[in-house]
């Protein structure tokens, strides 16, 4: 309970910052919501590349790769689906294995070790070869059938990424997830309702464009974050969220945040440096603003910190 009320002071610090720098207000023009059940699949134009992250999913992948293998071929005639068995302990590298000799479009990547959840996506990433690149949890608590909802925006958009439009996850896991969607929208203007939402379609080329460093929880900020300055067009998209059902999670766990926490630092310092790619169609100058809002942040939790102390001594 005592790391839930530091966990919302820092969320309200955050609020603070944001207050005055003027950046609550949401762009509203780029999100719907709106899903007609009756129409037929839509169609993505090209071939597409999901990307599927996967540590000790035993219980769920082979569930998740089979409804992949009987929705896909539904929106697009080419397709390759790319699990990345992140140095799993349990037999999601065997299950993956065995998929893949049946199923040519299965395309298993291996880690030996847990790498983290950054570095599954950057190797799905890189070894995929498609017009257009999604990628989705394992864990069964989204459903690749709602690729129809995204479906729409992909001829129009660099971008098009799934919000939760409720959000199926412990209370300690919604607080971690909105002080990151802050701390991000701090430092790099990236306005996105759920960043960490993992349902997203991106133009496969320019994905794979990126020089992308992060490994952990934070890779979502870090293509974000260089996809706004290259001006990629960004479209979202409200999608279910369901309870998972089997395994467990990670994300919340105080191991995690405190990983995500240095990344978003460092992430930051980085993107000191980061020039867009001269193919880029309308690039975006460095968001200086943020650095004045990091500033605003660590003096209100220096001024928190301060008052805790005192009141101790």
């Amino acid at each position: 309970m005592l790391f839930l009320h530091r966990m919302e002071a820092i969320r309200c610090i955050l609020v603070s910052a944001l207050r005055e720098g003027n950046l609550l207000v949401q762009p509203s023009s780029n999100v719907t919501v709106a899903h007609d059940p009756s129409l037929p699949p839509i169609r993505i134009p090209g071939s597409l590349s999901l990307v599927l992250p996967a540590h000790n999913e035993a219980e769920n992948i082979e569930i998740v790769i089979q409804r992949a293998l009987a929705i896909l071929p539904l929106h697009t005639e080419v397709f390759e689906i790319i699990p990345v068995n992140d140095g799993s302990k349990d037999a999601t590298g065997p299950i993956i294995d065995r998929l893949a000799k049946l199923d040519q479009r299965v395309r298993p990547v291996h880690h030996r070790v847990n790498r983290g959840y950054g570095d599954a996506l950057k190797s799905g990433f890189s070894a995929s070869l498609n017009d257009y690149v999604m990628f989705m949890d394992s864990d069964r608590q989204f459903d690749i059938a709602d690729i129809q909802r995204l479906a729409p925006f992909v001829s129009s958009h660099d971008i098009v990424a799934g919000f939760r439009m409720e959000r199926s996850d412990p209370l300690v896991r919604h607080i971690n997830a909105e002080i990151f969607n802050l701390a991000v929208r701090i430092l790099f203007r990236v306005h996105l309702r759920d960043l960490d939402c993992a349902f997203k379609i991106f133009r496969g080329e320019q994905l794979r464009s990126l020089r992308l460093t992060t490994s952990g929880a934070l890779i979502n900020a870090e293509i974000q974050a260089k996809l706004r300055r290259q001006g990629a067009i960004l479209q979202q998209v409200g999608v279910p969220h369901y309870p998972r059902v089997a395994g467990s999670a990670t994300g919340g766990s105080i191991r995690v945040i405190l990983r995500a926490m240095k990344e978003i630092i460092q992430l930051w310092v980085r993107m000191h440096k980061y020039q867009p790619p001269a193919s880029a169609k309308s690039t975006r100058p460095y968001y200086a603003l943020g650095d004045s809002q990091l500033t605003v942040a660590l003096g209100a939790m220096r001024s928190m910190a301060i008052r805790i102390l005192r009141r101790r001594a």
